[in-house]
């Protein structure tokens, strides 16, 4: 089968196609057909060295953690799952590895896809979903009438926390780009700010809690914008962010919450009720599995809207069967 796999760190001229053995697969897990795979910053932060005090200098390496295809082959001592099965997941995150033709899988990783999305969003769903659900929930601890800053509202995460936030009863202002604009308003923001006109940090309200997924908007930079007693999402956190928040949070009442993404089965399954019930993945493009190079240039100096998939060939992005 083929892989895109880097012998050592650098841009995406380090990534390559390689024909490589197909996975076999032990009694607990599933062999997947990939039909789709999400991309994600932390993929370029891996192949380009950024964690290397992390990941190593092991090499060949894979990479790709989100992933929806179709089952196989499955284990003597699988139950849940039948060649077959449209299903959706993510490996470990600083291993990857996802974007390959097949994928052996633990089947307590796997989830049924939701019968309304294509391959592509499917794909796309499991970090943002659990990112964001975790910030609002467990995070923020957002509640009805909440005033929320969203910065980045429709990207891979900030897509879901807005929703989520929204569905939580919060009073969402939602910062975009102009692309963005017309989706924020979909999901009832109360109020869109187009961050390339308006200045996050010159916005005169007071929230209750600011979430930030750009990168952006330092908690330096966010704390005009705090009311006395809130909380302050980091999504984006270095090593000086997680001392010194730990030490304000014992005197502040402006507290500063780390996203540190936990994978969480009983959490990705409320995601994907709340997207049966109509809740909206994003997918802003799609390239095809052998622009992979292509692909992470644009999507790391341009940005997209939700997130950015690879189609596997044969794979499409029509339709709820995505076949």
């Amino acid at each position: 089968m083929r892989k895109v796999v880097y012998e050592k760190y650098g841009d995406a001229g380090v990534l390559s196609l390689r024909e490589v053995p197909e996975p076999s697969i032990s009694d607990d897990q599933v062999l997947v057909g990939v039909k789709a795979v999400a991309i994600n910053p932390l993929d370029w932060k891996l192949f380009e060295g950024q964690l290397k005090f992390l990941t190593g200098w092991k090499f060949p390496r894979g990479v790709g953690i989100e992933f929806a295809g179709e089952v196989l082959e499955v284990g003597k001592d699988v139950r849940s799952f039948k060649p077959g099965a449209p299903v959706f997941g993510m490996l470990e995150p600083f291993s990857g590895g996802a974007l390959a033709e097949q994928l052996a899988v633990p089947a307590n990783g796997l989830h049924p896809r939701p019968t309304t999305l294509s391959w592509a969003k499917a794909a796309a769903l499991p970090i943002g979903g659990l990112s964001a659900i975790q910030i609002v929930d467990d995070l923020a601890q957002i509640q009805p009438d909440a005033r929320v800053l969203v910065n980045g509202a429709t990207g891979g995460v900030g897509a879901f926390v807005t929703q989520i936030a929204r569905r939580r009863g919060a009073r969402v202002t939602a910062a975009v780009s102009a692309r963005g604009v017309a989706l924020a308003e979909r999901w009832g923001s109360a109020e869109v700010v187009d961050y390339g006109k308006t200045p996050v940090a010159g916005l005169g309200e007071r929230f209750d809690v600011v979430v930030d997924l750009s990168g952006k908007l330092p908690y330096s930079a966010a704390k005009p914008l705090m009311a006395p007693k809130s909380v302050y999402v980091n999504c984006n956190p270095n090593p000086v962010d997680m001392l010194v928040g730990a030490v304000q949070n014992t005197y502040s009442g402006r507290k500063r919450r780390i996203l540190q993404m936990k994978y969480r089965p009983e959490q990705l399954a409320q995601v994907c009720r709340w997207v049966e019930e109509g809740m909206e993945v994003v997918v802003g493009r799609t390239y095809a599995f052998t622009q992979f190079r292509e692909a992470y240039e644009e999507v790391k100096a341009k940005g997209t809207l939700g997130k950015a998939v690879f189609l596997m060939d044969g794979a499409t992005d029509e339709g709820a069967d995505g076949r």
